[in-house]
């Protein structure tokens, strides 16, 4: 049977209310004597705090939502990226006490629902479009961080990556390597400022070796692996002058590979290509995927540090924070005789 408040004050000689107040670190009317007393006794018999009724007592529920958004396959862990996040939000949470909810959201008209029903005290965004958090804005009144977002609305707090400089660097590594005839593939159409910073780094890129965008070489692609395997079968039917390819997510890049290989061609014999993410599986496959890596532990402990910053002080300005990438060179580009 659980040890409760009772069974120490029964114990301790002391009432039930001196008993509250010292657990729950109210010790300005109780003596040290008391309070060592009353410690001592809940150490001794194991006493474990109610969460529900600490939540109840401090209006905190030291619970933090991690919002996922949810487009329909009802496994918001499917996609690798999310799930390493997932997982590495966790921890950082745990170290400060606070308890993670992951909830997958098809519709972000439910996630104030959420809110109430979990009394959350701040929430983590993966996964949402700009357009989609901005109505959200205000009517939650909760510390707010929005994950790979670019959002101006001040009651989130942004932590991203320099995308365009990622997208620069891939495409700067292809350019080195004597390659010219490179290819983009992203999700072009997208909302997602991600996918427009780092098509801008594509571009930039180019522009500084002195090459036009050709338009034929950009392939609109979902962030998925099917989607990368469409395009590499694309490449090798309609750009047959391809000789590399810039992908903006690791899941494209290995898509891509397995297009190519289904229709006869080797990376990176034939096709270089780089990814984005540097996630666990571009080092499994064959041959190891050269791609821009990001620090997933870091991003991580900047989205929760800054979460505990604005439950610390509400009112306080915090900036966004912006991490750098770096590029992992393995074995998916080739040196281009020039």
């Amino acid at each position: 049977m659980a040890v409760t408040l009772k069974d120490i004050a029964e114990e301790a000689n002391v009432t039930l209310m001196t008993v509250s107040n010292v657990i729950n670190g109210r010790h300005a009317k109780a003596s040290q004597a008391t309070i060592d007393k009353v410690l001592g006794i809940a150490d001794r018999l194991g006493y474990v705090p109610s969460a529900a009724a600490r939540s109840l007592a401090s209006n905190s529920s030291r619970i933090i939502g991690v919002f996922v958004h949810d487009p329909g396959n009802g496994n918001v862990l499917k996609d690798p990226y999310t799930a390493s996040m997932v997982g590495a939000i966790e921890p950082a949470l745990r170290r400060h006490g606070y308890h993670l909810l992951l909830q997958g959201i098809p519709d972000p008209a439910d996630i104030p629902a959420a809110f109430r029903a979990w009394n959350l005290d701040g929430a983590i965004f993966l996964g949402f479009l700009d357009s989609t958090l901005r109505p959200m804005a205000g009517n939650l009144g909760k510390p707010l961080v929005a994950m790979e977002s670019y959002t101006q609305q001040p009651e989130f707090i942004n932590v991203r990556l320099d995308d365009r400089d990622g997208g620069y660097q891939a495409t700067k590594h292809l350019l080195d390597n004597g390659h010219r005839a490179i290819a983009f593939a992203g999700h072009l159409t997208a909302e997602r400022a991600v996918n427009r910073e780092r098509f801008e780094g594509y571009k930039l890129a180019l522009e500084e070796a002195g090459l036009p965008v050709d338009e034929s070489f950009l392939f609109d692609a979902h962030n998925s692996h099917s989607a990368g395997i469409s395009v590499g079968r694309l490449l090798k039917e309609q750009r047959p002058e391809v000789t590399a390819v810039f992908a903006t997510a690791d899941l494209i890049a290995i898509g891509i590979m397995e297009g190519l290989a289904t229709c006869g061609l080797n990376v990176p014999n034939d096709v270089s290509v780089v990814g984005f993410d540097d996630l666990d599986i571009a080092t499994y496959i064959s041959p190891k995927l050269t791609t821009v890596a990001q620090d997933l532990q870091a991003k991580a402990a900047a989205a929760v540090e800054l979460l505990m910053d604005r439950l610390k002080e509400p009112a306080k300005e915090i900036a966004d924070r912006v991490l750098g990438v770096q590029l992992v060179q393995r074995e998916s580009v080739r040196r281009l005789a020039r």
